[in-house]
């Protein structure tokens, strides 16, 4: 990377629940820290803190999602701006709840907030339209976004219990210890949210996203429709009326012809209806590392002039 985009780099700061603070100027070893030799912790009072010992440059926030206030996430990310630093997050709840203040936070210290990582991964979901889309009006969209409840449509379908498909999507990663935001809609409601304010412009509230999991499709159910040539897909719509837009998660039948019905395993997918055509974007069975690609090309984009 540094002989490709001349960018030099050093990690000086780390902070987990598990491992507590760390942080040193002069710069960690991450091969250790990968291999579980963490430094000892150091004591740090909260976020701000920890930023001033590690002078950061670029803050990335990956914390847990908390779909119904995004902290600490919030706190996380103003504090890198206000003391003068790039802010990278992989968590959408900022951008429900915060997204306008931070945006203008990072404008008046003359720095990035960047997110792509927060819905499809590393897909260019949110630069695209400034960069490569300039001049069109987004009216609505519509797609299938959270990976934990199409694997566990995928597995059901193949003959596993529901118990047994959450397990599955636990092994591959995409799945938390306990999946009650995926399962009951509430990371798609916020991933639905995230994209009509930034891309629609509309101060959308969670709460005005209509929302309804997957908890109440029966296996039976699930296998009967797949062998009769149709699918269930938990699908995000968004529809721009006048100066709102109506938001939906609920799970739909599918005809086997629509592409969404086709996504296996984690893939995902995204339609946006613009005003002078559609176009559509497939993520084909991502694993983690397509998140850390997401987090790499926001640095990349706020390290370079």
């Amino acid at each position: 990377m540094r002989r490709r985009y001349d960018v030099r780099w050093r990690l000086t700061g780390l902070a987990t629940r598990r491992a507590g603070w760390l942080a040193d100027h002069d710069g960690l070893s991450p091969l250790p820290i990968l291999n579980g030799h963490w430094p000892p912790p150091q004591p740090c009072r909260d976020v701000r803190e920890w930023l001033e010992k590690a002078r950061t440059d670029v803050l990335f926030e990956a914390s847990s999602l908390d779909a119904q206030t995004g902290q600490p996430a919030i706190e996380h990310l103003k504090a890198a701006l206000e003391l003068g630093a790039h802010a990278v997050t992989a968590n959408k709840g900022p951008i429900v709840h915060a997204f306008r203040e931070l945006a203008a936070l990072a404008r008046e210290k003359k720095k990035k907030f960047l997110y792509e990582a927060t819905v499809m991964d590393g897909v260019p979901i949110f630069s695209l339209f400034p960069l490569g889309l300039p001049a069109t009006e987004l009216r609505g969209f519509c797609g299938v976004l959270n990976s934990t409840t199409n694997v566990m449509l995928t597995e059901i379908e193949k003959g596993r219990s529901f118990d047994e498909a959450v397990k599955r999507a636990q092994a591959l990663g995409v799945a938390e210890t306990d999946p009650a935001a995926d399962l009951d809609g509430w990371d798609s409601a916020v991933k639905v949210a995230a994209l009509a304010i930034v891309l629609m412009d509309v101060p959308v509230k969670l709460e005005q996203v209509q929302r309804t999991g997957i908890r109440d499709l029966s296996e039976e159910k699930i296998r009967s429709v797949r062998a009769a040539g149709m699918r269930y897909k938990l699908v995000c719509r968004a529809e721009r009326r006048g100066d709102s837009v109506a938001c939906t998660v609920q799970p739909e039948l599918l005809l086997a012809s629509d592409p969404l019905a086709n996504l296996e395993g984690t893939s995902s997918a995204i339609r946006f209806d613009l005003d002078v055509f559609s176009l559509s974007i497939v993520e084909h069975n991502p694993g983690i590392e397509a998140t850390a690609y997401g987090l790499l090309a926001d640095f990349l984009r706020a390290v370079q002039p």
